[in-house]
C-alpha cells in the first residue's frame, strides 16, 4: 500500500500552501516517494477514527507499512532518517541539521504562531494594541538571530536538508507581514526553497484541493 497522508478536506488558508501537510508533501516530493491523500473534514477530525491516528484531532497524519505518525516535524524527520537525500551523511553535520529541524518547530515557529493567532483572535480586545508590539518584537528577535546565523550561506547546514524544508515552511507563515522584508537574507532563503521543483510540485498538489473546492457547485 502507498504512503497515505491525511489532509484538510477544505483548504483553510485558501490555497496558500500553509497547512501543515505542506512540509510532509514537500519532503515526499524531494525523496521521490509516491503517496495518497485522505481528506478529512473538521468534524471528522474530532471523531474516533481520526483521533486514533492523531490524538489531538489535527492534520497531518502519515501511514505506511503499519506505522502511523502525527506531527509534521516528526514525520519529516522519519522520512529523512529512512531515505537518502534530506540529511547529511557526515554524522556531525547530520546531528546539526536535526538540531535545526527542532529549532524550526520549537524556537522559531512558536512566536510566529502566537503573533498570528493574536491578530486573528484578539484584534477586538482591549489589550491587543498593547500586546502586539511585544509579540512582534519576539518574532523580530528570532528572525534577526536566524538571519545572522545563516549569513551568506544558501542553506543552514551545507546542502539543502530537512532543516531548510521545515524552516522555510515556518517562515512562509509571515509572507504577508511587514517583518520579513526587514531581513533580505531570509527573503532570499525562502525564495530558494520555493524555487525547488519538489516544493513546486507539493504546492501545486495542495493548491489543487482549494481549486477543486472552489469549482464544486453550491
Amino acid at each position: 500500500m502507498p504512503i497515505t497522508l491525511t489532509v484538510f478536506e477544505a483548504s483553510p488558508d485558501r490555497g496558500r500552501g500553509l497547512a501543515r501537510d505542506m512540509q510532509v508533501r514537500w519532503a515526499l516530493e524531494e525523496l521521490g516517494l509516491a503517496y495518497d491523500v485522505r481528506r478529512v473534514s473538521f468534524a471528522a477530525m474530532k471523531q474516533a477514527e481520526h483521533l486514533a491516528r492523531h490524538p489531538f484531532g489535527q492534520i497531518p497524519t502519515y501511514e505506511d507499512d503499519g506505522l502511523t505518525l502525527f506531527e509534521s516535524g516528526a514525520i519529516v524527520l522519519h522520512l529523512a532518517e529512512h531515505h537518502v537525500g534530506l540529511l547529511p551523511v557526515d554524522r556531525n553535520a547530520r546531528a546539526r541539521a536535526i538540531a535545526w529541524m527542532f529549532a524550526a518547530v520549537s524556537t522559531v515557529e512558536p512566536p510566529i504562531v502566537e503573533w498570528a493567532m493574536a491578530r486573528m483572535l484578539e484584534r477586538d480586545t482591549s489589550w491587543f494594541a498593547a500586546r502586539l508590539p511585544m509579540l512582534e518584537d519576539r518574532v523580530r528577535t528570532r528572525l534577526a538571530q536566524l538571519a545572522d546565523r545563516l549569513g551568506e550561506a544558501a542553506w543552514l547546514e551545507g546542502d539543502f536538508t530537512a532543516a531548510d524544508l521545515l524552516m522555510v515552511g515556518v517562515l512562509r507563515r509571515l509572507e504577508r507581514s511587514t517583518m520579513l522584508p526587514e531581513q533580505p537574507r531570509l527573503l532570499a532563503y525562502i525564495a530558494r526553497g520555493e524555487a525547488r521543483p519538489a516544493f513546486q510540485r507539493a504546492f501545486a498538489a495542495q493548491r489543487a484541493l482549494f481549486e477543486g473546492q472552489r469549482q464544486q457547485p453550491c
